[in-house]
C-alpha cells in the first residue's frame, strides 16, 4: 500500500476505534452518546479540531474524557509518529514503508535521520505539555471550585488540548463555569504559549533545539517564525480595529485598552487552528473580525505541526512567488535562495484544492440547512478545514447531513490537502509515464 494511503487508512481506523470507545455505556456521564455524536466527537478529536456536538465536561464520564484526551494526543502528534515510537520501544527496525509514511504524514522532504528527529521532538513535546500542565495546575488550584484531582485533570487536559491545537475544553456546559475556559491574563498567556509552540511544527522545534549548537536556522524555520509572527500581529491589529470601530460589546466590556489588546492577540493566535475563544460570546463579534478569523484559520499553522489549514509554508511560498513576479525576477527568490518549481506547483495545488473543498462543503451545508446564514456556514466550514474548532454556535444546529459534511472536512483538514492529493495520484490510474512532450502555448490571464 502506498505511504499516503497507509496514513489515510490508519486515521480512519483510529476514528472507528474512538467511536466504539465513546459508545461504551461507561464513557458517558448520564445518557449514552448517539452513534452520530460519538463519530463526530472522535473525528473532531483525531483531527484536533474541537468542533463538538456535546459538552465533554458535562456529557462524558472520567473514562470518556480520558479517551478523548488520548485521541487528541494521538491526533496531534500523529499516528505514524506514535507507531514509529512503539516499534523503537519494542526493539524493532522501522521499515522503509513506515519511514515513507512518516515523512508524508509530517510533510518532510528527506528520510535522513527521520526517526531520530521524531524521537527528539517527542521528548520536547512531552516536556512542554508537562510544564504547561504543572503551571496551569498551580494557577487554577487557587480559585477553581474543584477537587485537587479534578484540577490536575483539567490542567493536563487543557495543556495537551492547547499544545495539540485541539480546542476541546471541560468547562463548557457546566453551571459553575458559565463563561467556559477561565479568561484571566495568566491562563490566556499559558494557553497562547502552548498553542504557539504546538503550531510551529516538529522540524522547526528540532531546528530550534539544535540552534545553540550550530547557531543556524533553516530557511523553513525562518519563514515559519516570520509568517507566524506577522499573521499574529496583523490579525491582532485588524481585530482590534474592527471591534473598536463597531463598538462591539464583547470587547468594549473589557475595562482597559491593554485588556482589549490582549484578548485580540489571544484570539488571533488561537484562530490559527487552536480554537479557544477569548470572547465569551464569539457569535457577537463584528463582521470584520469574522473575516479576519476566517483568513487566519484558512492559513493555519506550520507544516508538520499540530494544526491544519493550507499551512504557513504554502502561504509563504505563494506570497514569495507573487512578490518575486512583481519585482520582475525570473524565479521565486527569498533570502538569497530560490524556491524550486516543484514546491511552487505543490503550493498552487494545495491552494486550489483547499478553495474547491471549502466552496463545495459550504454549498452542501448551505443548501441542506437553509435556515442558517451563509457567513455562519462559511465560518464553520473554514474552521473545520483548518482543524480550528472556533464556532458561531452552529454545529449543534446543523442536520445530520450537515454534521457529516463537517466531519469529512475535519478529516480532510487533519490529513492535509497535499497528503490526500498525493494519495489520489498514487493510484495506478494516475501512475503513467509521460513519454511525450508538447510545445508550449500561451494563455491570456489577468
Amino acid at each position: 500500500m502506498p505511504a499516503p494511503w497507509r496514513i489515510v487508512g490508519s486515521l480512519a481506523l483510529i476514528v472507528l476505534i474512538g467511536t466504539a470507545l465513546l459508545l461504551l455505556p461507561f464513557s458517558s456521564a448520564e445518557r449514552p452518546l448517539t452513534p452520530l455524536q460519538a463519530f463526530f466527537t472522535a473525528v473532531s478529536a483525531l483531527s484536533v479540531t474541537g468542533l463538538s456536538v456535546i459538552a465533554p465536561g458535562r456529557d462524558l464520564s472520567l473514562f470518556g474524557q480520558l479517551v478523548l484526551l488520548g485521541m487528541i494526543q494521538i491526533g496531534g502528534v500523529g499516528f505514524m509518529v506514535v507507531a514509529v515510537v512503539v516499534l523503537r520501544v519494542l526493539g524493532r527496525a522501522v521499515a522503509l514503508e513506515d519511514r515513507l509514511a512518516l515523512r508524508d504524514s509530517l510533510g518532510l522532504i528527506n528520510l535522513a535521520e527521520i526517526v531520530q528527529l521524531t524521537g527528539r521532538s517527542l521528548v520536547v513535546i512531552a516536556l512542554v505539555e508537562l510544564a504547561g500542565a504543572v503551571l496551569l495546575w498551580l494557577h487554577w488550584r487557587t480559585f477553581l471550585p474543584l477537587s485537587e484531582f479534578r484540577v490536575m485533570l483539567y490542567a493536563l487536559f487543557h495543556a495537551v488540548s492547547a499544545f495539540c491545537n485541539a480546542g476541546f475544553d471541560l468547562f463548557g456546559g457546566l453551571p459553575q463555569f458559565p463563561g467556559g475556559v477561565p479568561k484571566d491574563g495568566l491562563t490566556l498567556t499559558l494557553l497562547a504559549l502552548l498553542i504557539l509552540i504546538g503550531g510551529l511544527g516538529i522540524p522547526v522545534i528540532a531546528d530550534l533545539i539544535n540552534w545553540p549548537r550550530y547557531r543556524m536556522l533553516s530557511l523553513h524555520t525562518r519563514l515559519t517564525l516570520v509568517t507566524t509572527a506577522t499573521l499574529s500581529l496583523v490579525g491582532t491589529a485588524l481585530m482590534f480595529i474592527s471591534e473598536t470601530l463597531s463598538n462591539s460589546p464583547v470587547t468594549m466590556e473589557q475595562p482597559t485598552l491593554l485588556a482589549r489588546l490582549g484578548i485580540a492577540l489571544f484570539q488571533a493566535i488561537s484562530a490559527r487552528t487552536a480554537g479557544y475563544a477569548s470572547f465569551e460570546h464569539l457569535e457577537q463579534i463584528s463582521a470584520g473580525s469574522r473575516v479576519t478569523l476566517m483568513v487566519l484559520m484558512f492559513v493555519g499553522a506550520a507544516p508538520a505541526s499540530m494544526g491544519g489549514g493550507i499551512t504557513t509554508g504554502t502561504f509563504a511560498v505563494l506570497v514569495i512567488a507573487a512578490w518575486s513576479f512583481l519585482r520582475g525576477l525570473p524565479v521565486a527568490q527569498v533570502s538569497h535562495r530560490t524556491i524550486d518549481a516543484l514546491t511552487l506547483r505543490r503550493a498552487s495545488a494545495v491552494m486550489i484544492v483547499a478553495l474547491a473543498l471549502v466552496s463545495t462543503a459550504t454549498y452542501l451545508v448551505a443548501i441542506t440547512n437553509p435556515q442558517v446564514s451563509l457567513d455562519r456556514v462559511l465560518f464553520e466550514v473554514v474552521s473545520a478545514f483548518a482543524t480550528c474548532g472556533l464556532s458561531l454556535a452552529l454545529t449543534e444546529q446543523l442536520n445530520v447531513f450537515g454534521q457529516l459534511v463537517i466531519a469529512v472536512v475535519m478529516f480532510w483538514g487533519r490529513l492535509g490537502t497535499l497528503t490526500l492529493v498525493t494519495a489520489i495520484t498514487a493510484l495506478s490510474l494516475f501512475r503513467r509515464k509521460h513519454l511525450v512532450g508538447y510545445p508550449e502555448a500561451h494563455v491570456l490571464i489577468g
